[in-house]
């Protein structure tokens, strides 16, 4: 029996690394969902802990403390990334498609929480920097022609619009359809500003 492929026993397991992973994706997840709610002075390490399913002292063991923890959920390069992340001529539908799954699925909109900038007092300043920096100046920076800046202004405006009727609104009619019949449907709208 080889042993060339068995980890030596001082390793830690791979599984440990996941469930970490995991912990601080749902650390994430709660701070966001708090933000998108309160302001950021109002928020406790303890609610989010409380909401994630864990300690404070774990939510402080992987990000050292509340400002650190807002660092991250104030930046959209993750989110950016994830949105972006499709050929030119079928981006307007799979931005759709991931706005409408993030919100079905997680709960949240990927870019839904700069809508509550202004409860933020200077952390608002903040998320509307990382906004502009890291996801409309990222998108405009994709399209060809001109006006690329207003494009990509008027394609986010039509998806915060959507994430604003599903996530906040809660309209009934947009909830209960089908992902894709929304995507069908909704998606030719953003693609009109991207690719006009």
């Amino acid at each position: 029996m080889s042993t060339e492929n068995t980890p030596p026993h001082d390793e830690a397991p791979r599984p440990a690394r996941r469930d970490a992973e995991a912990t601080k994706a749902a650390i994430l997840r709660a701070a966001r969902y708090f933000l998108a709610r309160q302001a950021h002075a109002d928020i406790t390490l303890k609610a989010v802990a409380e909401r994630a399913g864990v300690s404070p002292p774990l939510v402080l063991k992987y990000f050292g403390n509340k400002d650190a923890v807002f660092a991250r959920v104030m930046s959209f390069e993750e989110d950016a990334a994830a949105l972006l992340d499709a050929p030119l001529e079928d981006l307007g539908r799979h931005m759709v498609r991931h706005v409408l799954v993030s919100q079905r699925e997680h709960g949240s909109d990927p870019l839904l929480r700069i809508a509550f900038a202004p409860l933020q007092g200077d952390h608002g300043d903040v998320l509307r920097a990382n906004f502009r920096a890291q996801v409309t100046r990222r998108l405009a920076a994709r399209l060809p022609g001109p006006d690329a800046g207003l494009r990509a202004e008027l394609a986010l405006g039509a998806l915060l619009g959507l994430g604003m009727i599903y996530g906040i609104a809660r309209g009934a009619d947009v909830r209960s359809t089908p992902v894709e019949e929304t995507t069908e449907r909704y998606g030719p709208l953003v693609q009109a500003q991207l690719t006009p």
